[in-house]
């Protein structure tokens, strides 16, 4: 027997005879409440003891329930007082003051020196210059559209990252694209389809096309050309993305729980809602490299001539080189390539897909860099990098591993008010951001949260361009991978890369390349994406010791 049986069977025993006797002698308010908590007490003990499921209740009778009801505030626990202001994840509470302090215009410097460890195995950083710069306007846009483009678009180097209605609410929606308006950027709407709150208040939109072509899909879940065209070819659309993959969860569909399906999301999405909304792991028109890139090319007819990419988390590199040679046996490239990074993520996710699939962000990022010079097309397709950016460096890294543009979400939500409380995928959020509860979401004010949006996006480029021109910069065109200095493991300071060299342009094409990047090449293929994972890569500063 437990102490704490033991303390059940004393409190139903002599605890009731001693509340009973008590009130006899003297009956008051007191009194009764002692008996009803004897007595409730009692009950509660007797169902844990005798009728209760979990083992924890019928050991700790009564007492367990404090240990659900602390539980249920882990998170909340842990981020007010016990994580630092440096440690906890996924987005420390630095980096969530930095987002909230700029979304709202007040001060984000800081006092009294760094609390990095600035000696930290793989610490990230910058050499300036002694003779800074200033960033003039006219670099501080890019332009989107490759040859076969006739509508190119100038964009932001900061943008709202993908996020669907159904995500999140429609108010949140709403803010989002009333911010990007005011903030000069793009939104891009997510695989659920460009909702009314996507149009409603004019800012640019970039449409995403996922696995379920939510959108444009017909009564058999089909792509639907005529619905696609219509919608396509509406001035505030500026571009359209095709999704492969994404960060959270690669090799997996996008999951909408079905606590979160109204009717008005049903009928966006042409899907029922008495089950989880799922979407295929496969875009059903893009099951090879040269299904996508025909598909590429009839979207961007089909819209009138405006930009066309994809997005996709790296998984194996060899499968990403067979897009690329898919590329140079159809003539047909892409606009851009969104390389999602594994550290991504806004809804909901399995723990095992969120936590060990795909490249990290940079990592990604250079490496597709490196291919597309490799097969001498780099400079006819645009890369936007999209994973965790919080602060001017995170953009500016990304930036320097060969990013034309960055997309950022949760920071954004951030900017809208989201206080990482974790709890996207229940429709219970806090902040009305995440959930479809009309109670919940109508808290959210559009026109104040749009304003912290163009807020963050502003004073964050802000702080980009100065960066930048502190290193002695005048253009972030300049900026280069090994700008980004990495502790290493030895306690020195060296340029960031990866694990593969570079390449020098159209190196693939002509064999001059190490032995991972031809292993990769001569396995891959332009008619399956499959490529069975066999090269063993070996530590970088192992290949350096041998030249």
């Amino acid at each position: 027997m437990t102490i704490m049986q033991m303390v059940y069977w004393l409190v139903a025993t002599l605890g009731n005879l001693s509340a009973f006797y008590i009130l006899k002698l003297e009956m008051n308010v007191i009194s009764s409440l002692l008996l009803l908590f004897t007595l409730g007490y009692t009950a509660v003990g007797f169902y844990d003891i005798k009728f209760s499921p979990h083992t924890l209740n019928r050991l700790y009778p009564v007492v367990a329930y404090l240990r659900y009801f602390l539980e249920s505030y882990r998170v909340e626990i842990q981020q007010y007082f016990i994580a630092n202001d440096t440690e906890e994840k996924p987005f420390n509470r630095e980096q969530r003051s930095l987002v909230y302090q700029r979304a709202k215009n007040a001060r984000d410097t800081i006092a009294f020196g760094t609390q990095r460890d600035l000696m930290e195995e793989n610490y990230l950083s910058l050499w300036h210059s002694l003779s800074p710069k200033e960033i003039k306007d006219d670099v501080k846009r890019v332009r989107f559209g490759g040859p076969d483009c006739t509508q190119p678009y100038d964009a932001s180097y900061l943008n709202i990252s993908a996020m669907s209605f159904g995500s999140l609410s429609a108010n949140a929606i709403e803010a989002m694209n009333l911010g990007a308006k005011l903030a000069g950027c793009y939104h891009n709407t997510g695989e659920g389809g460009a909702s009314p709150y996507h149009l409603k208040h004019g800012g640019d939109v970039v449409w995403q096309v996922g696995s379920g072509l939510f959108g444009c899909r017909d009564d058999e879940g089909n792509f639907n050309p005529d619905t696609f065209k219509a919608m396509a070819t509406r001035p505030q659309i500026k571009m359209i993305e095709i999704k492969l993959s994404q960060g959270a969860k690669p090799g997996h569909g996008g999951v909408l729980p079905k606590a979160k399906i109204t009717e008005e999301i049903a009928a966006i999405r042409h899907v029922p809602r008495d089950r989880d909304c799922v979407s295929p792991a496969v875009n059903p028109e893009c099951t090879t490299p040269i299904a996508l890139l025909n598909f590429v090319k009839r979207l961007r007819e089909l819209s009138g001539g405006k930009p066309v990419g994809f997005k996709l988390c790296i998984g194996n590199p060899a499968e990403f080189l067979g897009i690329c040679k898919a590329m140079l046996a159809t003539g047909i490239t892409p606009d851009f390539i969104t390389v999602d990074g594994a550290e991504g993520g806004t809804g909901a996710a399995p723990v095992e897909f969120t936590n060990r699939l795909g490249m990290a962000c940079l990592e990604g990022v250079y490496f597709v860099h490196n291919a597309l010079i490799g097969v001498g097309l780099r400079d006819k397709i645009r890369i936007i990098a999209s994973g965790k950016t919080a602060s001017s460096f995170d953009l500016l890294s990304k930036i320097a591993l060969g990013a034309d543009t960055v997309n950022a979400a949760r920071t954004m939500m951030m900017a809208l008010g989201c206080i990482q409380s974790r709890h996207c995928n229940t429709n219970h959020c806090p902040t009305g951001i995440a959930t479809q509860d009309p109670a919940r979401s109508k808290a959210l004010n559009v026109h104040d949260k749009s304003l912290r949006v163009k807020n963050f996006h502003h004073n964050t480029l802000k702080s980009f361009f100065e960066l930048v021109g502190s290193m002695g910069l005048s253009d972030p065109i300049s900026l280069t991978p090994q700008m980004i200095k990495r502790r290493s493991p030895y306690g020195l300071l060296m340029s960031t890369g990866s694990l593969i060299e570079p390449l020098e342009n159209e190196a693939l094409i002509e064999n001059r390349c190490d032995d991972a990047w031809s292993n990769w090449w001569e396995s891959c293929s332009a008619e399956q994406f499959y490529v069975e994972d066999r090269y063993i890569l070996k530590p970088a500063e192992f290949k350096v010791a041998t030249h």
